[in-house]
């Protein structure tokens, strides 16, 4: 599998240690204000193994985000591939999670930069996507900082989400690869 290095972080495959703090992320009702729930070690153990499928089946995944200083895992950053079906699938999405501790300190933008640039370069992916809902500005500065833009005409509901739940509403963002590459060279 493969490694994404910047600066500070390493983006790596899931190890069986990272069950643990992953958990704990999971676990953080900060982190998950905007998720469905917090998750239980099982819940976690069976994403992390559905993340590792995910590299399988098609080459990229969500990798764990570490920090190089303190090889602490933090969450993950990287690609997935929706399974749902919208206006807009299907598609690939860049995602993070980061721990609370974590946060303000630049890291989802800095490794959620070197994702994309995998993405374009190395994947040779078209478009990237992301999405959340609109409450969650932590997450929406980071896909302006990267690049991606956004349109109200793209806005969804999850259609795996029940309608009367505050999490269904999602905002969509984009950003292609001609944009990435432009935006690389200013």
């Amino acid at each position: 599998m493969d490694t994404i290095e910047t600066k500070r972080l390493l983006l790596r495959e899931w190890l069986p240690r990272d069950l643990a703090p992953f958990t704990a992320i999971n676990q953080d009702l900060e982190v998950m204000e905007y998720l469905f729930k917090p998750l239980t070690e099982s819940e976690t153990s069976a994403m992390i193994e559905k993340m590792q499928k995910h590299f399988e089946k098609y080459g990229f995944g969500l990798f764990a985000c570490v920090v190089k200083e303190t090889s602490e895992l933090i969450g993950f950053v990287g690609l997935n591939t929706p399974t749902f079906t919208a206006h807009f699938t299907p598609c690939v999405e860049i995602g993070w999670r980061l721990a609370s501790s974590a946060w303000g300190k630049g890291y989802a933008t800095e490794a959620a930069h070197a994702v994309l640039k995998a993405a374009f370069e190395k994947y040779n992916l078209k478009e990237v996507v992301s999405f959340t809902v609109p409450m969650n500005q932590r997450s929406r500065r980071v896909m302006e900082k990267i690049g991606m833009t956004y349109n109200p005409k793209d806005d969804f509901c999850r259609p795996e989400i029940p309608l009367d739940s505050p999490l269904s509403y999602h905002v969509l963002y984009r950003i292609t690869k001609e944009q990435f590459m432009q935006n690389s060279q200013e």
